[in-house]
C-alpha cells in the first residue's frame, strides 16, 4: 500500500512538472514572437511611413509619387536615422530687388490688372484680394538693400535704421504733426500724432483722465488691456500703451501713406494692414475693451452705421470708443451736422457719453442687454438674427446689426457685479 502511493505522488510530480514546463515553453515562444514580430512590424511601418512621406513631399512639390527617388544633389535632404531618405524639399528663388515690398494679396497693382470691379467708396480695393496661382510668385521677398539687424526694444520704440524701411516722405508729410523724423542713418519718432503733436503719453494719461482711471493710467488696475487702434498712423499711440501693461492692435490699410505700417513692425509694435471696409476685422467678438481713433477720416454714418456696429462686435461688455476728430468739438455746419447724426446713431446703439472734453469724446457700450430690450419695434440699427455667429469672421461680410449678449455672457457678468 505505501508502495503504491509512492508511486502515485511521483506520478503526480512528473505530470505537475512537465505542464509548468509546457507552460513555460508557451509564454516564451509567445514572448520571442512578439518582439521580434513587433520589431519586424515597426520596420515595416518605419518603411511604409517612409514612402508615405516621400510620396507627399514628391506630390507637394510637384514631383512624380511613383518617381525612383531621383533627387537633386543640391536639395537638402532630411532622413531618417537609418539614413532613409524622407522628403527633398526644392529651394526657391529670391524675387527680384522690384518686389521687396510685394504684399501678395493686398497688391492694387494686380488689383488694377485683374480689373477687378470694386466698390472704390467701400474701401475694396483695400481689401485682401489674392492672385490666381497662375500669377502668383514663388519667390522669396528680399529685404531692401543695405538691410541691418533691427534695433531692439525698447530702443526701437523710438529709432529704426532708415536702410530697412527706406522711405521717408512721410518724414516730410507730416514734419508739423511730429510723427517721425530723419537723422542721419537712423529715423526717430518723438511719439507724436496728427492729434497729439506733444506726445502720445500726455494724450493717454488726458483718456485716463477723463474716464477718472486712478493716477491717470490708462491700464485702470489691470481693468483695461486691450486696445484696437483704427487708422493708426506709425502706431505710436499703441507703443507708449506698452509701458502700462496695455497691448494694442494697431491697424490701417495699404493706402497712399503704404508704408506706416511697415515702420510700427519695425519698431516692434503689433501691427497690421487692414481696413474697416466689407469682411468683418479677423478678431472674434468682445476682443477689445477699447476703441480708438484719432483722426482716422472714416465716414462712420455710412451704410446705416456698419461700421460703427463693426466696433460694438469687438468691444468687450462695458467698452470703450475715444475718438478724437473735429466732429467732436468744431462748429462749422457740416461737423454740426456729422455730430447730431452720430450721437443719435450711437444712442440708438445703446451707447452713453462717458466724458467729453476738448477735442475727444469717448462712449462706452452698455453691460448688459437690458437697453436693447427697451427700445422701440423697428427701431434701427435691429438687433442681429440669433443664428448670426459674432466670432465666425474670416471673409464673412459686415452686418449693419447689433450684436447682444449671450445668455451665459449675461450670467457670467452677474456673478461679476
Amino acid at each position: 500500500m505505501m508502495r503504491g502511493r509512492s508511486d502515485g505522488t511521483q506520478k503526480k510530480r512528473l505530470i505537475t512538472s512537465v505542464c509548468v514546463v509546457a507552460i513555460f515553453l508557451g509564454f516564451l515562444y509567445v514572448y520571442s514572437g512578439s518582439i521580434f514580430g513587433s520589431t519586424n512590424r515597426g520596420t515595416s511601418a518605419l518603411e511604409y511611413g517612409s514612402r508615405s512621406l516621400r510620396r507627399l513631399g514628391s506630390s507637394y512639390l510637384g514631383g512624380d509619387e511613383d518617381a525612383d527617388g531621383k533627387q537633386d544633389e543640391s536639395s537638402t535632404r532630411f532622413g531618417l536615422e537609418n539614413g532613409e531618405d524622407v522628403i527633398t524639399p526644392k529651394s526657391f528663388p529670391v524675387c527680384d530687388d522690384r518686389h521687396s515690398e510685394l504684399i501678395p494679396c493686398l497688391d492694387r497693382h494686380l488689383i488694377y490688372q485683374m480689373r477687378l470691379k470694386l466698390d472704390l467708396s467701400l474701401m475694396e480695393h483695400y481689401e485682401r484680394h489674392c492672385p490666381l496661382p497662375e500669377r502668383r510668385y514663388n519667390c522669396l521677398i528680399p529685404p531692401p538693400r543695405g538691410y541691418k539687424v533691427p534695433i531692439k526694444w525698447p530702443e526701437s520704440r523710438d529709432q529704426v535704421w532708415k536702410a530697412n524701411i527706406p522711405h521717408t516722405h512721410l518724414a516730410h508729410e507730416k514734419s508739423d504733426q511730429n510723427w517721425m523724423v530723419v537723422k542721419g542713418e537712423k529715423i526717430v519718432f518723438p511719439g507724436g500724432g496728427t492729434h497729439f503733436h506733444y506726445g502720445a503719453d500726455k494724450y493717454i494719461a488726458s483718456i485716463a483722465n477723463m474716464l477718472n482711471f486712478s493716477h491717470n493710467n490708462i491700464n485702470n488696475e489691470g481693468r483695461l488691456r486691450t486696445v484696437l487702434d483704427v487708422g493708426c498712423g506709425v502706431a505710436s499711440f499703441g507703443a507708449y500703451l506698452l509701458s502700462s501693461d496695455v497691448i494694442t492692435m494697431s491697424l490701417a490699410p495699404n493706402d497712399v501713406h503704404q508704408n506706416q505700417i511697415q515702420f510700427a513692425l519695425e519698431r516692434g509694435i503689433p501691427a497690421y494692414l487692414g481696413v474697416l471696409g466689407t469682411k468683418r476685422l479677423p478678431y472674434p467678438s468682445r476682443s477689445f475693451e477699447l476703441a480708438h481713433c484719432s483722426r482716422c477720416r472714416i465716414d462712420w454714418l455710412q451704410r446705416d452705421g456698419i461700421l460703427l456696429l463693426e466696433l460694438d462686435r469687438l468691444l468687450r461688455p462695458g467698452g470703450y470708443f475715444a475718438y478724437s476728430s473735429p466732429e467732436a468739438y468744431a462748429q462749422d455746419e457740416e461737423d454740426l451736422r456729422i455730430w447730431r447724426d452720430m450721437s443719435a446713431l450711437v444712442e440708438r446703439m445703446c451707447w452713453t457719453i462717458a466724458s467729453k472734453r476738448n477735442q475727444t469724446v469717448i462712449w462706452q457700450k452698455p453691460l448688459t442687454n437690458d437697453c436693447y430690450m427697451e427700445r422701440k419695434p423697428g427701431t434701427l440699427p435691429p438687433l442681429c438674427q440669433s443664428g448670426d455667429n459674432p466670432d465666425k469672421v474670416w471673409g464673412v461680410s459686415m452686418e449693419a446689426c447689433i450684436t447682444p449678449y449671450s445668455d451665459r455672457e449675461c450670467l457670467l457678468l452677474f456673478s461679476l457685479a
